[in-house]
């Protein structure tokens, strides 16, 4: 699969559509701008003048520049996808015994798997970050994309036009014809697509990256909760006032009720911060005010939490704790410790182990937070998860966040009786949380405090609910 990207200065490459969500933020060189065209290797940090290859879990990815004159660049990303090495890459969720994992269209449509190239090969461009080109790299730019075969699955003939125009494009497209010798069989759901317009380079990469696997409605990797971030990432500055913003994250998220919740796809009025955000900060607010500095992440995950906790020095020893390796293996990749110094690996640890099994290595921190996690758990197993946090690590502050089930009721994509995630084992309502926690509270030597997270419904509450329990202080 294939795309380039050319960067004309003195191409006029005319006023962008009438429709554009939000109006550029700075005039595009002019024409006949003498601005030579080879900085685009500066804006890529890619060199013109080689050929580079990168290695990915999709296949190789090479960057070369066709052309590269004063006048006009062109660079072009080529992906070499090895559709057999997918099907065995479990990462992939491959299936030896479905014979369209091995007959497929990943070698030649763009997709999920050249965003990820996208991402990977252009990751600083990405961020409009140019030290030697700072103005060019804010400013928009008279750039040509061209994709040679775009896959549109189940979408209607205009969806390239509504999701590329409103940020600026010229959408040329062009539908290939399931077979040329034979036109009565019609088309394809394939197009040759170009796009030409006055685009911030860094948009206009990000655009690419988020767009293409909402064309395919598909992706070749499994979509956890990370994906919500990667899209807001991605799509700072362009996306929030997309007219087609809705259908954009849903395709994105793949249609998943869970994550489109996390992504504010739903009446949860927090504004533009998403819900999962608030909740982090939540939890943060009330480390403080328990005074907490030594404090443990259980069911950490790929490390939402922990990434905040890091980056605030007044926590000085944070443990992370999962039931999945998987899971602890991308905490220590975002986190980056395997470059951390020595002190940072004495403050920071992440470890194996269980909610629902005692653990001596917990006892002793100020606070355990189970941010999102209760709600995983067996009912029947909920007094074992009571007696390995309050009695077995006893910390002296316990935080749990947990979905607010009344508050259901305002989110569209949800059925009614079903949970906004498929591994929930129940979700309580207001009152069942209170009594809940009141109870252990109540067993445990602890005081209990609920909060609201999210803005609250008249009615229904808030979108999410967090206790405090403190340890109750024993008078000698």
């Amino acid at each position: 699969m294939l795309f380039t990207l050319t960067y004309e200065p003195a191409a006029a490459a005319g006023a962008p559509p009438a429709n554009r969500a939000e109006p550029t933020a700075a005039p595009a060189p002019a024409p006949g701008s003498d601005i030579d065209a080879t900085v685009l290797g500066f804006l890529l940090h890619k060199h013109p003048a080689r050929v580079q290859t990168f290695e990915a879990p999709v296949g190789d990815i090479h960057v070369f520049y066709p052309e590269a004159t004063p006048e006009r660049c062109t660079v072009a990303v080529l992906v070499e996808v090895d559709p057999v090495g997918l099907v065995r890459n479990k990462r992939f969720r491959g299936d030896a015994g479905s014979l369209d994992h091995f007959v497929n269209d990943r070698p030649y449509a763009a997709s999920s798997m050249l965003a990820v190239a996208i991402g990977t090969v252009f990751r600083t461009a990405m961020t409009g970050r140019s030290d030697s080109y700072p103005e060019l790299a804010a400013s928009p730019l008279p750039l040509r994309i061209e994709i040679p075969v775009v896959s549109t699955r189940g979408s209607d003939d205009d969806l390239v036009r509504r999701v590329f125009e409103p940020c600026g494009w010229r959408v040329e497209e062009r539908r290939i014809a399931l077979d040329p010798q034979y036109p009565d069989w019609g088309d394809s759901r394939y197009s040759s697509v170009t796009l030409t317009g006055n685009v911030r380079l860094a948009e206009a990469i990000r655009q690419l990256y988020v767009l293409l696997p909402v064309l395919d409605d598909a992706k070749h990797y499994w979509v956890g909760d990370d994906e919500v971030a990667k899209l807001e990432r991605s799509g700072e500055g362009w996306l929030a006032h997309h007219p087609e913003r809705e259908l954009i994250t849903r395709r994105y998220l793949l249609h998943q009720r869970s994550l489109l919740a996390q992504a504010g796809d739903a009446p949860v009025t927090t504004g533009e911060t998403p819900l999962r955000v608030l909740r982090a900060e939540a939890v943060l607010t009330a480390l403080r005010d328990a005074g907490a500095r030594r404090v443990i992440d259980m069911g950490c995950g790929p490390g939402a939490l922990l990434s905040r906790l890091v980056s605030d020095r007044s926590f000085t020893r944070i443990v992370g704790v999962d039931v999945s390796a998987r899971s602890l293996e991308h905490a220590a990749r975002m986190l980056r410790l395997d470059a951390a110094s020595d002190a940072e690996r004495e403050r920071i640890e992440l470890l194996h182990g269980s909610v629902v099994y005692r653990d001596d290595r917990l006892r002793g921190f100020d606070a355990m937070v189970l941010m999102e996690v209760v709600e995983h758990v067996d009912p029947s197993r909920l007094a074992a998860l009571e007696d390995a946090v309050f009695a077995g690590a006893s910390p002296s502050s316990v935080i749990v966040t947990t979905p607010n089930a009344d508050y259901n009721a305002l989110y569209p994509a949800l059925e009614h009786g079903r949970f906004r995630h498929d591994d929930h084992r129940f979700e309580w309502t207001r009152a069942e949380f209170r009594e809940w926690a009141d109870a252990v509270a109540a067993r445990r030597g602890y005081t209990v405090e609920l909060r609201p997270v999210g803005v609250e419904d008249a009615v229904l509450g808030a979108p999410t609910q967090l206790a405090l329990f403190r340890k109750e202080v024993v008078a000698e």
